[in-house]
């Protein structure tokens, strides 16, 4: 009977670390920061020309109704943009840039070059709450 319970007793400790050690979650670092994003001056016509040279003669009077149905276009139209504006359209936005227009609505906007921790520490709290990173 005393060998039994033994052996539950060790199988019980090796269980226990690896369960903490995945459910912890790590808070080593904060996440990475956006970089910043200017829309530039000439942001339309340069837009427009990388529509029309990667399209051709497919693109409609409207180029911003061009559609980006085909994926080898769409991608080669925003990696273009992506090297030369130094701001690339994320995954996670990918399905949305239905047409130039949508690619355009992307890059007028501009982007802070902030964490999530920054916007908070920054946000107006209750003044029993204050948000302080340390490293």
């Amino acid at each position: 009977g005393a060998s039994r319970r033994e052996v539950r007793e060790v199988e019980a400790d090796g269980a226990v670390p690896e369960k903490e050690e995945r459910s912890e979650p790590s808070l080593i670092q904060p996440p990475p920061r956006r970089r910043s994003y200017i829309p530039p001056e000439d942001l339309q016509s340069c837009l427009e020309s990388h529509v029309r040279e990667v399209f051709g003669p497919s693109v409609p009077e409207d180029w911003q109704q061009a559609p980006l149905l085909e994926n080898r276009l769409k991608h080669r139209l925003l990696a273009r943009l992506a090297a030369e504006l130094g701001h690339a359209v994320p995954n996670s936005q990918l399905h949305r840039m239905r047409c130039a227009g949508d690619v355009l609505g992307f890059y007028r906007a501009p982007v802070r070059d902030s964490t999530k921790i920054d916007e908070l520490a920054a946000a107006e709290l209750p003044p029993n709450l204050k948000i302080i990173w340390q490293q």
